[in-house]
Formats: structure tokens, sequence, C-alpha cells
């Protein structure tokens, strides 16, 4: 295969998956012109949200699993089309009182098409490139889609101006390119033979890990709506635990299972997916919580706040190149080691600053987390693929996505909870000052935690130079809020490290083989873990 060619299937694939992370901020950002046009209920604002991420968590195993069964490129196409048609119906949503529920419907369907796309693109960049040039060529793949994840509040701020339905069909000529470009590379994408693919799924496995999966994520999300508390929060969470449970004990016991769990046997996958796990704790949320603080305390508008995420990405994109290269070079431990403990410090130093409400002061704080994260994410990646029989890509991309998606699920609700419960407090305390009542206050600073405000007007009952003076002192009461949250993520990333410097093993992955091959030495299961016995 040339290198022209690979490069070409890398840019066809990342295309592919563009609308995925495009559609992670930019609908977020439309939410108040889509309450106002389609009459929303708060419910139904919350759903056209977390209906595309419930369903992106859920399906994500199942996914990957289908990919290997019916072949990556497949996949590929028919997923860039159920996600292409699915946004141009969510730009199509009718004004009625239909418009609520069929926007959310649409939504739902977008997240299963991202969940069966996203594994096999993956699956399909890891298949063309040889073992030592997947590094360099995933920290392209990562740093691309985490880019276009920051594009999309700066894209959906022009978008929208227009109307909001665009924000939804910018995703057809997009898709159309990917077709194109897949169709283009299709010689140069790795397909194994029929008879090598996995002949079948299990679809009992199938089904307990979406349930589980979607109850977990479902009551985590709703947390910060229904209250910790709430008997609905914690049966959503008990319920989806059970059925995780009853997923893996029977995983373990049939002859062809949704999931090669057994896999968790090696060391080093295991260690790679709980550094991306504890990772992935920081660094989604990271785009939530960072764009409330430039919006909230810096008074930015949502279209700045996407730039302000654009300095994370420019160190995250840097970093990510050199990871790969030391991937490819020495293996992941140098790479993951240090990026842990870069992301730990870069962390901690943001939070330091961020009650100073200086953008000036903070952003090479953020570029240096950024390059921690960039150091971190490929090549933690890219390791746990590595070590994947070749038959079984799109599923270990399944699992690895499913452990992301699960890490952000919490790291949402848990730091969204300590953002909400000390901003809560501190607003409370300060006007209190002024005579508001606390149930007044508590709703003011649920508001600002869910949306950014002015300071112009009336605020807190106070006007005039009052009104501005509390609002000043509200925006610095939600930096200091942010910094707790910001310091937590240093604490994750410090146990991460030491995570990575206890078990990642060192060195590089030798070549895996398919799943029913038997190694042909001790050594060589070694080195391509568990996975290889089938």
């Amino acid at each position: 295969m040339r290198h022209t060619n690979k490069n070409l299937v890398l840019v066809a694939m990342i295309f592919a998956v563009g609308m995925i992370f495009i559609d992670q901020t930019i609908v977020a950002l439309a939410i108040p012109k889509l309450q106002h046009d389609l009459h929303l209920s708060s419910t139904g604002s919350q759903w056209i949200v977390n209906g595309y991420l419930l369903a992106l968590s859920a399906l994500f195993a199942f996914g990957g699993k289908l990919s290997d069964v019916v072949g990556h490129r497949r996949m590929v196409i028919g997923g860039v089309a159920l996600f292409a048609a699915a946004s141009a119906l969510c730009g199509a949503t009718p004004t009625g009182s239909i418009g609520e529920a069929w926007m959310i419907f649409f939504r739902i369907v977008q997240g299963a098409a991202a969940a069966f796309l996203f594994p096999s693109a993956l699956a399909i960049v890891v298949s063309a490139y040889p073992l030592r040039e997947r590094g360099k060529a995933l920290a392209i793949f990562f740093s691309a889609s985490g880019g276009l994840t920051a594009i999309g509040p700066i894209a959906g701020g022009y978008l929208t101006e227009w109307t909001w339905r665009s924000i939804f069909w910018i995703n057809v000529p997009i898709a159309l390119i990917a077709i194109v470009l897949t169709a283009m590379a299709r010689a140069s994408i790795p397909e194994l033979p029929k008879e090598q693919r996995p002949r079948s799924i299990d679809g009992r496995g199938a089904v307990l890990v979406s349930g589980g999966m979607g109850l977990l994520v479902l009551g985590l999300q709703q947390a910060s709506v229904w209250g910790w508390s709430d008997v609905k929060t914690w049966g959503s969470i008990v319920l989806g635990v059970v059925l995780l449970a009853a997923f893996v004990a029977y995983e373990l016991r049939v002859p062809n299972p949704l999931v090669q769990l057994r896999i968790f046997q090696s060391r080093a996958f295991a260690v790679d997916n709980i550094v991306l796990f504890l990772l992935s704790v920081c660094f989604v949320p990271l785009f939530f919580f960072a764009s409330l603080y430039a919006q909230i305390a810096l008074g930015e508008s949502a279209t700045n706040a996407g730039l302000f995420l654009l300095v994370f990405f420019g160190g995250f994109s840097i970093a990510a190149q050199r990871g790969g290269r030391i991937l490819d070079s020495q293996g992941a431990r140098p790479s993951v080691v240090l990026g842990c403990a870069v992301a730990a410090v870069g962390f901690y130093l943001w939070g330091s600053q961020v009650t100073d409400l200086s953008f000036d002061n903070q952003w090479y704080y953020i570029a240096i987390a950024g390059a921690g994260v960039g150091l971190v994410l490929g090549p933690v990646s890219t390791d746990a693929l590595n070590r994947a029989p070749r038959d079984a890509y799109g599923e270990i991309t399944g699992i690895t996505q499913t452990v992301r998606n699960f890490g952000a699920s919490l790291g949402l609700a848990i730091l969204g909870t300590i953002l909400l419960t000390q901003n809560t407090s501190r607003i409370e305390k300060t006007l209190g000052t002024v005579g508001v009542p606390t149930r007044e206050a508590d709703r003011l600073a649920q508001s600002l935690s869910g949306a950014g405000g002015s300071g112009g007007g009336s605020f807190g009952g106070q006007s005039g130079a009052r009104a501005r003076q509390l609002f000043d002192q509200v925006q610095l009461d939600f930096a200091h809020s942010t910094r707790i949250v910001l310091f937590v993520m240093a604490g994750v990333m410090a146990a991460a490290f030491v995570v990575a410097l206890v078990a990642l093993p060192a060195g590089r992955v030798e070549e895996p083989v398919l799943a029913e091959e038997e190694p042909a030495s001790d050594a060589d299961a070694v080195a391509s873990g568990p996975a290889t016995a089938g």
C-alpha cells in the first residue's frame, strides 16, 4: 500500500467522524433558539443533548462488535449515511406540537449512528497503518477530532445567526465528502475475508450491556436534574450496575461472547483502560466547564468561548504528535507517564489562576494542561488497540470507547455536582448580604451554572451600579467554584500518573495475530496479550 493511500484513508475517516465531534458541542449552543422556536419544555431541551449521548454510550460495545462481523468499511458508509439522514431530519423538525418528540427521536438516531460509525472508522485507521506507524497516524486522528470539538461552538455561533437548522444541515455535505473519500480509498482499506471475521453476534450480551450502560449513564446524566437523593437517580444507577454485572458473568461463560472480556487479563490492556477512564473523567467534561467559565466568569460570548478551548487544543495537538512518535519508537509508557504528570500540573496551575478573571494570565497553563492530555490520549488508546487481534479491532474500540464515555459521564455528574454545590453556597452568601432570599439565590445559581449571564439591568433585585457590583462578585464566585473543579481534575490526573508509573509495562507491543490463531511461543503470547488466545 502506498503512503499517500494510507493518508487518504486517514483523511476519509477524519471526515467520517468529524460530524460526531462537532455535534458534541455545536447543538448545546443552539438550545435557547430551539427552545424559542419549537416551544420546548425544560425536560425536552435536556433530552436533545442527553438522548444523543445516551444512545452513543449504550451502543458503543454493540457497534464495535457489529463492525467486525459485517466489515468496517460497510459500517462506516452505513453509519455516515444514517447520521447524515438523522441530521437532515433534525434540521427539518416541524414547529408544531410534534416538534419536541421529533427532535429528540432523531437526536437518539444520531447517537446510535455515531456508536456504529466511530469504532469502524478507528478500526480502519488502525488496520491501514503498520504497527510502528500507528502512533503518528492516531495522533493526527485524535488531534483533528478534538479540534473539531472546539470548533463546534465557533461554527455554531455563526450558523445559528442564520438559522439553528443549519447546525444540523452542515453535516450533510461533510457526510458526502466522507463517503466520496471512503470510496476513493476503498482499495487501501484492509478488510478481512468473510471466513476470518467473527460469524455471529451475541444478542443477549448486546441487550445486557446496552441496557446496563444506558441505565447507568441515564442515572449519572439526570443526577443534576432529579437530584442525588431521588430514587430515580439511584434506581437507574443500581439497575445499570446489576445489568452490567450480569453481562460480565454471562460473557465469561458463553463460547462466542459479544466482548472478549478475558483480554482484561492482560495487565497492559487493563491499565490502558484505567488510565483512559481517569483521563475521560477530566477531558470530556472540560469542554463544558471551560465554556461556562469563559461565558460566566470572563463574560465572553459562546463563540469566543470556543476560541478559549482552541488554546487547550493548541497544546493538545502539538504534544499529541510527539506522543505518537514516542509510542512508535519506545512504547506507550514514557508518553503516558509524562503526560499524566504534565496534565496534573497544568490543571493545578490553571486552577490557581482562574480567580484572576484574566485570560492573559491563564492561557499558557491551559496549553500545558492540553499538552499533558495530548501526550496521553492517543498513545493510551493506540496501545490498547495494538493489543487486539486483527479480527477484533472494532470490538476492542467498542470497549475502549465505552470506558471513555462512562468516564466522561461520571466526570460530568460528579464534577457538575461539585460546581453547582460550591456555586450555590457562594452565591447564597453573596446575595444574602443584600437580603435576597435563599430560594431566589439558589435559582440564580442554578441558572448561571447552566448558561451565561449578563450583568446589565437588574440583578438580585438590585439595579444600576449596585447590580453591576453584585454581578462582578457572582462572577468571582463562579471562578472560585471552577477552581475547585480544576483542582479535582488535577488530582484525578495525579492518580492516573501513579497508575501508569506503577503498572503500565515498558516496551513496544508486537504485532498481534488473529483471535483463532495460536501464538508461536510464550514470548509471543505475552507480547500479544490474552486476546490472541481467543
